[in-house]
């Protein structure tokens, strides 16, 4: 398989980390989380990453230019020039979807998918309820899912209005959801 740049969706609980660590397996693919490439600049002293721990310590969500700009930097490094990535938890707008398809075309290549692992509200508040987490009351579960549905329901149309949106069903084993995700690929 040649690198593939794949963008990962779904609700909270979906199984994303666990079909990203499948995929990272059996493709040898870069699998980067908003989180891991903030982190990553922080630690790497970049001037992205300083402002980016200046927004942070005073407790601010990171800006679209400062996560756009750390993004385009980690997608231009070798690892994933060389194997593609695993794009999870970014872009998480439209107009960073846009970025997304900028920063790609400077590269000389495009988006090849974004996989929504799609999960009934009903199962992922029962997955997250047993997992037993302190803040996965009823409540901060419904709320949490009721802002991923407003903020990704755009996102989801841009990939659909873009060809790159491919809905993969979340329910069944865990080797039953990779293998449907694997024969999309």
């Amino acid at each position: 398989m040649s690198a593939r740049r794949i963008v990962v969706l779904g609700r909270q609980g979906a199984g994303k980390g666990t079909q990203c660590a499948l995929l990272v397996e059996s493709t040898g693919i870069v699998h980067v989380s908003t989180g891991d490439m903030l982190r990553a600049a922080v630690a790497a002293g970049t001037e992205l990453g300083q402002k980016a721990d200046a927004v942070m310590k005073a407790g601010e969500l990171v800006s679209d230019e400062i996560m756009i700009g750390i993004v385009a930097e980690r997608l231009a490094e070798a690892d994933i020039m060389e194997h593609g990535v695993l794009l999870d938890g970014f872009p998480r707008t439209p107009s960073q979807a846009d970025a997304l398809e900028e920063i790609l075309h400077g590269q000389g290549v495009e988006l090849d998918a974004a996989i929504n692992i799609d999960v009934p509200i009903e199962e992922v508040t029962a997955r997250m309820m047993a997992r037993g987490r302190e803040d996965d009351t009823a409540e901060g579960i419904a709320r949490r899912l009721e802002l991923y549905e407003q903020q990704t329901a755009p996102l989801l149309q841009w990939f659909a209005d873009h060809n790159k949106l491919v809905v993969v069903d979340g329910l069944g084993t865990e080797d039953e959801i990779f293998a449907r995700i694997e024969a999309i690929l």
